[in-house]
């Protein structure tokens, strides 16, 4: 696979414009930013002009295990691609992350100096491998907040965020710096009628214990709603049109949401500046919901992973591609389609991440097999629209 054109770009600007719109709005934790004023009036002009509409796909949790990047370091011996090339293990899902018009990873587990040493559980230190791989497999951005955010102090924090950088990924959840945490994170994403302004948040529910780093609490984003309403206020601000949050948060291994997940979700969606809930941590499918026209994703489940102690379910994850429309008239965007896609990380080598829908129809299928697939395919349906998500639209993605 190769590197796809560049379909979202990560906005900056200077500080003394960020720190004027947060002193407005509270506090801001994420990054990049733009002219509030300027960002999206030049869209607002025409009330013929044609809606501007993207598309915004998310996975779940990148967990890497031991058993990942020996199948990566078996895959970079084929392909040539360095020490390890993990880009083979998402070769099925890339066709339709790269399709997308924004493409959003949740790297959870914080990465290892060049040539390691690494860990898995439970303080992990990942290849930093894993961020070429990717961005060749068309993911435009990673959330990073996470409970194991701290587990390489702050050296992991930064060598994550450097590495994202280096291979143009914006991210929200984690910074190096203070100035860093109190911006926005605003990716502008191209369609054929102009760019539309994407805001970016994560939070996590906390970190295994571990203290923040030197006691700079800055250096990752916990969850505290009032924090998050004041934060997607001043992305609004900067000139976000769309507002994603991505939570950290439920029960591990639970299909259920939990009370956390069920009381907060639709005070967060009450708010005007949050058009989209994206949920990780659980390790298996949570449902998808629709609350008041807003959708929120419990969650995701893992998209990379290999548990001590496997588990089909814990081996299943989605994949969600979101169709966003402007309104011209009332300027402001809407979610006009969901979608979902089952997905299945084998066990057996070669571990390979697998299109379920896809793999039944007669493509690729690794090293699964026919029953787990369906398995994986039946119990994914029943979890992913057991809140009533296909009564309010959502639908395979049959791409």
């Amino acid at each position: 696979m190769k590197i796809p054109a560049q379909k979202a770009r990560l906005v900056s600007l200077s500080l003394a414009v960020t720190v004027s719109l947060l002193a407005g709005c509270g506090s801001g934790t994420d990054r990049g930013s733009g002219p509030g004023s300027e960002s999206l009036s030049r869209h607002s002009a025409a009330q013929d002009a044609q809606p501007r509409e993207f598309t915004l796909v998310a996975t779940g949790d990148i967990l890497l295990h031991e058993r990942l990047w020996n199948q990566a370091r078996q895959d970079a011996s084929r392909t040539g691609e360095g020490p390890e090339d993990f880009a083979p293990q998402l070769e099925s899902i890339a066709p339709v992350v790269s399709g997308a018009g924004l493409a959003i990873c949740h790297l959870e587990t914080p990465l290892a100096p060049e040539g390691g040493p690494y860990r898995g559980y439970p303080a992990f230190s990942s290849p930093p491998t894993i961020v070429p791989a990717l961005a060749r497999t068309g993911y435009d951005a990673c959330t990073t907040a996470s409970n194991h955010t701290f587990d390489a102090g702050a050296d992991g924090v930064d060598r994550t965020l450097d590495r994202l950088d280096e291979a143009g990924l914006a991210h929200a959840g984690s910074a190096r710096s203070k100035e860093e945490a109190e911006t926005p994170t605003l990716i502008d994403v191209d369609t054929d009628e102009g760019a539309v302004r994407v805001g970016l948040l994560s939070y996590t529910y906390g970190f295994n214990g571990i203290p923040h780093p030197g006691g700079d609490t800055w250096r990752g984003n916990e969850i505290d709603e009032d924090r998050i309403l004041a934060e997607a206020a001043a992305a609004r601000e900067a000139g976000a049109e769309f507002v994603v949050v991505a939570m950290h948060w439920g029960d591990e291994y639970a299909h259920e949401p939990n009370a956390q997940q069920l009381e907060g979700a639709p005070r967060l969606l009450a708010s005007p500046d949050i058009d989209l809930l994206l949920g990780h941590h659980a390790h298996v499918v949570q449902p998808v919901e629709r609350i008041d026209g807003q959708w929120v994703v419990y969650g995701l489940g893992n998209l990379m992973a290999a548990h001590r102690t496997p588990g089909q379910p814990r081996q299943e994850g989605l994949l969600m591609r979101f169709t966003i429309t402007e309104d011209p008239a009332q300027d402001t965007f809407t979610t006009t389609g969901a979608e979902y896609l089952p997905l299945l990380q084998t066990d057996d080598p070669p571990v390979r991440v697998v299109n379920v829908p896809g793999a039944l129809a007669g493509g690729e299928a690794a090293s699964a097999a026919p029953d787990a697939l369906q398995t994986a395919m039946d119990r994914t349906t029943e979890i992913v629209l057991r809140r009533g998500a296909a009564e309010d639209g959502l639908t395979l993605l049959d791409d």
